[in-house]
């Protein structure tokens, strides 16, 4: 013979196991979702770079060999450095070398290891008023600034300003004392700076990744690429636990590890864009 549910009122035994159900679930789901909480880890990333749509292609291979959720912050390479300072991901890959080998060198990340490239191209409108279409963006850039020809800076200390910047340099020029009313700042990404360019006809460098992932181009074109001096090395680097005992090491590590892996290599060569690669493998894994 089957006990009576209670010796009590009915409806209120019911309701006592709904709500203990009700509870129970609960604890389920937040088990789950705790469970999910320690197999993701935190990329911080440059707005090119998740711009361009590579990270939407790699991440869900990584995901289903591994199992775990990579969720991606993405800013300027200065801010990108500066939250990590703060502890705020567990990986960093970004295409600034010489902020990234201080990084290293202040603690903040184990080691760099180079893990892709592609190049920087000089964008302009395809009647090239300042006549510099070629593969010398030294030459180009002097005659730019010579004939005050626009030119769109994104001018927000960025991983591909601050490649701008030197490669001004590079061309003997004080930028900051001879930009005029030519030189115009964006102060945002990549795309935003393009699509300036293409509403002003003016020149632009960008990063190659970007170009081919821009849609509406409009009046522009490719004006100077080929140079050696336009190579865009990207870097990965773990970011030190035992400054930052939240870092999810292990988890950071193994996704270090796919990146610079022949598997991890072989799904960045795989990204295409309008049958276009935008990014090459050259994984060192000795660091630097």
């Amino acid at each position: 013979m089957i006990a009576p549910v209670s010796n009590g009122n009915p409806l209120m035994a019911i309701r006592r196991l709904s709500v203990a159900l009700a509870l129970l679930c609960g604890l389920a789901a937040g088990i789950a979702a705790s469970s999910a909480e320690d197999r993701a880890i935190v990329l911080a990333t440059t707005t090119s770079t998740q711009e361009s749509g590579l990270l939407d292609h790699l991440l869900p291979i990584f995901h289903d060999k591994t199992g775990t959720d990579v969720r991606v912050i993405a800013q300027r390479a200065d801010e990108v450095l500066d939250g990590v300072r703060k502890g705020e991901a567990d990986v960093v890959l970004i295409h600034a070398r010489p902020q990234e080998e201080k990084f290293v060198a202040d603690g903040f990340a184990v080691k760099r290891l180079d893990v892709m490239y592609n190049d920087y191209v000089l964008i302009g409108p395809k009647s090239d008023a300042a006549g510099v279409k070629g593969k010398d963006i030294a030459t180009a850039l002097k005659a730019i600034e010579a004939k005050g020809a626009p030119f769109v800076t994104r001018g927000d200390r960025s991983g591909t300003h601050a490649a701008e910047l030197a490669l001004w340099i590079v061309a003997g020029i004080d930028i900051a004392a001879a930009k005029g009313a030519w030189y115009r700042e964006a102060k945002e990404g990549m795309s935003a700076a393009l699509e300036a360019a293409r509403g002003t006809n003016a020149y632009v460098l960008s990063d190659r990744g970007s170009w081919i992932a821009l849609r509406d181009r409009g009046d522009l074109d490719i004006i100077v690429e080929g140079d050696k001096r336009l190579l865009n090395q990207y870097g990965v680097m773990l970011v030190n636990p035992e400054k930052f005992p939240n870092v999810k090491k292990e988890l950071g590590q193994t996704f270090v590890d796919w990146l610079v892996s022949p598997d991890g290599q072989a799904a960045i060569a795989g990204y295409r864009v309008d049958g276009q690669q935008l990014f090459f493998p050259n994984a060192d894994k000795s660091g630097g």
